[in-house]
């Protein structure tokens, strides 16, 4: 089989796309770090592992005037503070539950102006859109926010150096509940957190239906309980990422401490 000669269509069409390839691959390359395998084992900082006698409870998608309110109250009912992801946009448009939320105890991060998926390189639009939501988060609640995970835990190059020029540090997930798909149930969440729950693990749910399955946020209220108990049952606190103690984010090969999951059998999810 013969070569395309150098001076070919098609050799210098492949050669025109190498700068393109290049540039792809150095945004989307620190997405690998969506597998939560690899994050965990190599990026303990980024996945959010933190004490080991600790879990750290946090939310994506809010502020949502229909569903979090019933969050904020099944955690006071629990007596459990927790970090709530927000996006900058839904806190421009409903300040006051995102103040509401801060003033019963819980604490604000970033998720985003919005739920918007990274494939394009904009590291311009990234910076301001990240910049822009740090503002919004601190004129509703008048604190800074610490802590960024990007919409659908894909973290590019851009968005990477966004978070750093914004004064944020990336935080994924350990266990997530899978809350936001149209079959989810209480029973179903609850097992899925329960899968990968270890302690000084960084537990993820969703109090809005913004980015997903029309009303799938009922099955992550109705596992609140039973996921808390769970931890609880084990000698493992519950609260926001403030109190988790997660240090500086690892550098490549430095691994976790290997962990069984726990035993969450016994915990009922109940319905929402």
């Amino acid at each position: 089989m013969s070569l395309p000669h150098a001076h070919s269509p098609a050799r210098r069409a492949a050669v025109a796309l190498v700068p393109f390839a290049a540039v792809a691959a150095a945004h989307m390359g620190p997405a690998a770090t969506w597998l939560p395998g690899l994050r965990r084992r190599f990026f303990p900082g980024l996945a959010g592992v933190g004490r080991r006698d600790h879990i750290a409870l946090t939310f994506d998608d809010g502020p949502d005037p229909r569903s979090t309110p019933r969050f904020l109250d099944a955690l006071d009912g629990l007596g459990v503070r927790a970090t709530f992801f927000v996006l900058g946009e839904s806190v421009e448009r409903h300040p006051a539950l995102a103040r509401e939320t801060a003033e019963r105890g819980h604490e604000l991060a970033v998720h985003g102006w919005t739920h918007s998926r990274p494939w394009l390189p904009l590291p311009g639009r990234d910076v301001a859109d990240l910049v822009r939501a740090v503002d919004a988060v601190y004129d509703a609640a008048g604190r800074r926010p610490r802590w960024y995970r990007p919409p659908y835990g894909i973290l590019t190059s851009g968005r990477w150096a966004a978070a750093r020029r914004a004064g944020l540090r990336p935080v994924l997930w350990t266990a997530w509940g899978r809350d936001w798909t149209a079959d989810a149930a209480p029973a179903s969440v609850h097992a899925a957190l329960a899968s990968g729950l270890r302690g000084g693990g960084t537990l993820l749910l969703h109090d809005s239906d913004r980015a997903s399955a029309a009303g799938c946020w009922h099955s992550a209220l109705g596992a609140l309980p039973g996921i808390v108990n769970c931890c609880r049952a084990a000698g493992l606190s519950v609260g926001p990422l403030a109190e988790h103690g997660t240090g500086a984010a690892a550098a490549p090969c430095t691994r976790a401490p290997d962990q069984e999951p726990l035993a969450c059998g016994g915990a009922r999810p109940r319905r929402a």
